[in-house]
């Protein structure tokens, strides 16, 4: 453990969206998880297939650093691009986590379970981009002015 040094100032991207994707959103994942690691943050997703595994591919080939936090218990459920693989056992229930890990979160495509992460980003007042999914709206309240 001696030879493991803190680095100051790491700042973590979650990527989230669909398990299930066509090529274009495979592509534009994988350059998302490039540009990530070209500008030297962590990227963090849900550790599967389809968005998860392009955006890992990604930040990979460009010598980034990818974290997995997955929904099974199995840290063989992870894909290939996965660097530190975190198994949870908690289903839909891990998209806390990824989203708390995260400085910013970009998310692309998806269905409802993209959905619930955007709306925990939002909860949680963590900056968003969202590339050919859910329409993303700040959330206002009286209590927040």
């Amino acid at each position: 453990m001696k030879n493991i040094k803190k680095k100051e100032n790491i700042i973590k991207i979650s990527v989230i969206g669909g398990s299930q994707v066509d090529s274009e959103i495979y592509n534009l994942a994988y350059e998302v998880g490039r540009e990530i690691a070209r500008n030297g943050a962590v990227l963090i997703c849900g550790g599967l297939s389809g968005t998860m595994e392009a955006s890992c591919k990604g930040a990979k080939e460009e010598g980034g650093l990818t974290i997995g936090i997955l929904p099974t218990a199995d840290e063989n459920d992870a894909n290939r691009y996965v660097d530190i693989k975190i198994p949870t056992g908690m289903g839909y229930a891990r998209n806390v986590p990824i989203i708390l890990s995260a400085h910013a979160v970009i998310a692309i495509n998806g269905s409802y379970g993209t959905l619930s992460e955007i709306g925990y980003t939002l909860t949680f007042d963590k900056p968003i981009i969202a590339l050919k999914t859910w329409e993303v709206r700040p959330y206002y309240s009286e209590d927040s002015r």
